[in-house]
């Protein structure tokens, strides 16, 4: 699905992104992890057109999309979240997924005066739409929620909500359990399991959280010093004397087990 080669990303004379190379494979869940400062979040916003690459190459399904615009990735079905979520906090949480799809009828200021029965009709589709969304999300009592009311993992079931408004190909999620109780990552990771499975959506997700990870996520791929350290299984990931070095400067695999439980 996602092909990144030789990808340079430089603020300077710092090189953020050095030489990074991956790929994630269509329907796979693939994990991103690293130490503070790997690149992970920069290779993100790279790939998905927040950045442009100072050199290097990004392609999709084998078309190059490197430095393509954000809007336009997100016509060819690739969406991003971001670790702090960026919801309209003054809407409600049903309002917020009907923003989602774009062109709706009910932009133009013409449709808005001649074509009030497409709009109805369009509206229509798009609350049931996102009632679905809702009822797939377990959040349907939330429905009518100011947006800015909802708890940090609410937050991030809605992000991921606007990305089934638009049945997203390849969604990259930073951080998704940042500040979310465990509970609520839970019903998280089910969501992202069931697109996955049921709809055959593919994620690549940076995430700290080593049991989360594990639990949905192969391969995993490891940034350092903003290039790949090592790909694999979690538990061929655990054992690898590199990512240990990377992470904690020794190779001792006991501090491993203390940090990651």
């Amino acid at each position: 699905m996602i092909a990144v080669h030789d990808l340079h990303k430089h603020f300077g004379g710092f090189h953020a992104v050095d030489g990074a190379s991956l790929e994630i494979a269509e329907g796979s869940i693939t994990g991103l992890i690293g130490p503070n400062g790997a690149g992970k979040t920069t290779l993100f916003n790279v790939i998905a057109g927040v950045l442009e690459p100072t050199s290097g190459r990004v392609t999709m399904a084998g078309e190059d999309i490197t430095g393509l615009p954000p809007h336009k990735l997100f016509h060819r079905g690739l969406l991003r979240t971001f670790q702090i979520a960026h919801e309209f906090s003054s809407m409600t949480v049903r309002e917020n997924l009907m923003m989602v799809p774009a062109g709706q009828a009910g932009e133009g200021l013409l449709n808005a005066w001649f074509r009030r029965g497409q709009i109805a009709q369009e509206e229509a589709t798009l609350l049931k739409k996102a009632d679905e969304v809702l009822d797939f999300l377990t959040i349907s009592h939330l429905k009518d929620e100011k947006a800015g009311n909802l708890s940090g993992g609410q937050k991030k079931l809605l992000e991921l909500g606007r990305t089934m408004m638009v049945d997203a190909r390849i969604v990259f999620l930073d951080e998704v359990g940042a500040g979310v109780n465990r509970t609520l990552l839970n019903t998280i990771g089910d969501a992202i399991l069931r697109l996955n499975k049921e709809r055959g959506y593919t994620f690549c997700m940076i995430e700290h959280d080593m049991d989360f990870i594990g639990r949905l996520c192969d391969p995993v791929i490891v940034m350092a010093e903003g290039h790949v350290l090592a790909t694999g299984t979690i538990a061929e990931i655990k054992a690898n004397e590199q990512v240990i070095e990377a992470y904690l400067g020794t190779g001792l695999k006991n501090k491993v087990t203390a940090a990651y439980g």
